[in-house]
């Protein structure tokens, strides 16, 4: 499978991910990945599989830390992604565990993820604190130190909003669906 990135000026904010079309996605992470809450076809790994024309494996487990997902990774990344997005760290944040093991989860996970050969498209998980939900620094940090592409805010901006949500920290099929508008966005797909 051929794969190349293109990419313009980090200071335009335009970059792009060019897939084959029989490309396959990984979308790798915690209950958002999963698709809780809502019908399997509704999961954004779903949504984008229908808008990009892609295979997209649903690798999302609910209530995961970063801990056991570095343990799971390996054995996904055998069927051979082209691209991995990962949006991890939720349960990790919400339960309040240390800030310096979910950055390095995140950096091995995005080591791991690279050494496969696959591309990296990080999405920033919120710290869902009392004063709303802004993206955890610790993402951004982690984009930049491991020059993946990043994701920054359709998380927070979703999760910000009772109408994109089922509960406090899942979407709803709305709100999956504006996900995968973001993600689509750093996405090119080439017949």
């Amino acid at each position: 499978m051929l794969f190349t990135i293109i990419t313009k000026e980090r200071d335009s904010g335009s970059s792009q991910i060019e897939l084959q079309s029989d490309a396959t996605i990984l979308a790798f992470g915690d209950s958002i990945t999963y698709g809780f809450g809502v019908a399997e076809e509704e999961s954004y790994p779903a949504q984008l599989q229908k808008r990009v024309g892609v295979r997209v494996i649903n690798g999302g487990v609910s209530g995961e830390e970063s801990s056991e997902a570095l343990e799971r990774l390996p054995k996904l990344l055998e069927q051979k992604p082209d691209l991995v997005i990962l949006c991890h760290g939720g349960n990790d944040i919400i339960r309040k565990r240390s800030d310096e093991k979910l950055k390095a989860n995140l950096t091995q996970m995005i080591e791991t993820i690279k050494a496969s050969g696959a591309k990296v498209l990080l999405v920033g998980v919120p710290n869902f604190g009392i004063l709303g939900f802004n993206t955890h620094s610790i993402y951004a940090e982690v984009a930049k130190e491991t020059e993946v592409f990043f994701e920054e805010d359709v998380l927070s901006k979703v999760l910000s909003k009772n109408e994109l949500k089922i509960d406090y920290i899942h979407p709803n099929e709305k709100g999956y669906e504006i996900i995968v508008d973001a993600v689509v966005k750093h996405l090119k797909v080439i017949n």
